[in-house]
């Protein structure tokens, strides 16, 4: 017993014989007189069970179960205690572990749900604003001798783009984004950013951009990414009610494995903002990249911000991580995996505002939709450029459209369609039609990744001039046309 003893808590028999037993507990609990309210409870009961810290004769502490029996004569006198003390770090560390581990899961197979949920719904809410967003542009070509109108027109017009913004969180929340995944050069597009930043924040926040020339570039989607740069200074900007600065910068990262972050082991470059706002505590940085949280109040966020941001991260094969610090400031880090040498390096074009160039000729289009909505919504937008449309709600339908009309030149279809996806819609086509041109539109990151470079795209919800590049663009790259 005696070399248990020791083993356990480094006392031998001399050292705590004559000595009273609260020795063992801590400071702290012996000033809370638990010692004292133990041996009361073991002898108005019989026995007294109870797991907490116990100290060892080196100080070192250890997580004890303990059980102590009041011992009685045959009169039922009191005549001391037996104890009994297990050691059960382990266990309880084991066990910790093993509750966090579940928590985790929990959270992973909630954000999941969440993410499926919000994708389904961001992909509805695409086809709904194709229909509102197409409608408002030919309305407000009709009306352009009445400017009353023109001003509700465009209102309109306006509640219809922040829906798609919204719904492009939602689905890079949902990582279920489209994204043209190419090398970036971070130094010139954050340059390029730059003067649209500032006009954001305003003149009382200085931005500051220390990115090295020499810098690989990024794999990742430009556009979005522009996006997550504007949101994280919008968040700062608010986190800076009376001015400060914004440190944009970016270092070159290799790791076999990140300790903090779930990245696989490979070369990342490490973009920052940085800024000196109020930061946040603990319990708001733990909610952040949560969905739908938001610190800036009732209708002032959609709480997708930080959440899409992420989504962007983890689909480009990198990750986000945030530090913050109340009344010093918040940092978010987006590690992006660094292009290899023979990656193109994208080039930033402007999104064009007027309307595209007439492609000089009349074609027969066959629109394909299972929404009627969005169908009628496609067709009146080509139309409206001089073409002649036939509709299609399925897949089987256009086929049989097909074949009873030689003269068809171009086929705009939607992918997520029940009995024929428009990739299988595209593939028939090319066997009954080899080099007939088609466009696949969706708002949703459904296509598989070989067909990238198959298949021209257009994303939903489009408007009439992103139509009308498409048609020339798909038309003029046949080598017969």
């Amino acid at each position: 017993m005696e070399r248990w003893g020791r083993a356990l808590k480094g006392y031998a028999s001399e050292d705590v014989i004559g000595r009273h037993f609260s020795t063992f507990y801590t400071a702290d609990e012996r000033e809370a007189g638990v010692p004292r309210t133990g041996l009361k409870a073991a002898a108005e009961h019989g026995r007294w069970e109870t797991e907490g810290w116990r100290v060892r004769k080196d100080g070192t502490r250890f997580w004890a179960h303990v059980v102590i029996d009041a011992i009685r004569d045959e009169q039922g006198d009191l005549l001391g205690f037996a104890k009994i003390t297990r050691d059960i770090t382990e266990r309880v560390e084991a066990q910790r572990v093993l509750d966090e581990t579940r928590e985790a899961l929990f959270q992973a197979q909630k954000l999941e749900a969440v993410g499926q949920l919000t994708g389904g719904v961001a992909h509805d809410f695409n086809n709904l604003l194709m229909a509102v967003q197409g409608s408002l542009e030919l309305a407000k070509k009709r009306a352009q001798n009445d400017p009353r109108l023109m001003s509700l027109l465009e209102n309109a017009m306006e509640g219809a783009r922040r829906g798609t913004t919204l719904t492009q969180r939602m689905l890079a929340f949902a990582r279920k984004q489209d994204l043209q995944v190419e090398a970036v050069d971070l130094l010139s597009l954050v340059r390029g950013m730059q003067p649209f930043i500032q006009r954001s924040i305003g003149p009382t926040i200085r931005v500051s951009i220390r990115i090295p020339a020499n810098l690989p570039s990024v794999r990742t989607d430009a556009s979005q990414l522009e996006a997550a740069l504007l949101n994280l200074a919008v968040n700062a900007r608010d986190a800076m009610p009376d001015g400060g600065a914004i440190i944009i910068s970016a270092r070159r990262v290799r790791t076999s494995r990140s300790a903090d972050l779930p990245v696989p082991s490979g070369e990342y470059i490490c973009l920052s903002v940085v800024d000196t706002g109020v930061g946040m505590d603990d319990e708001t940085l733990a909610k952040a990249t949560e969905p739908f949280f938001t610190t800036k109040g009732v209708g002032k966020g959609t709480g997708l911000g930080l959440s899409m941001i992420h989504g962007l991260a983890s689909q480009s094969g990198g990750a986000m991580k945030i530090d913050s610090t109340p009344g010093e400031g918040t940092s978010v880090e987006l590690w992006l995996p660094a292009a290899k040498a023979t990656d193109a390096v994208a080039e930033q074009q402007p999104t064009p505002l007027t309307a595209a160039a007439p492609l000089g000729r009349q074609l027969r289009i066959l629109a394909v939709d299972d929404d009627p909505l969005v169908l009628a919504n496609t067709a009146a937008l080509a139309e409206d450029l001089g073409h002649t449309v036939l509709k299609a709600a399925s897949g089987s339908e256009a086929l049989d459209l097909l074949l009873d009309h030689d003269e068809i030149d171009l086929v705009i279809t939607d992918q997520a369609m029940p009995g024929m996806t428009g990739l299988e819609l595209a593939k028939e086509l090319q066997s009954l039609r080899p080099g007939l041109p088609v466009v696949i539109a969706t708002g949703y990151a459904e296509l598989p990744a070989h067909a990238s470079s198959q298949i021209p795209r257009l994303p939903k919800p489009f408007s009439q001039v992103a139509l009308a590049e498409a048609i020339s663009n798909a038309v003029t790259a046949q080598p017969d046309s």
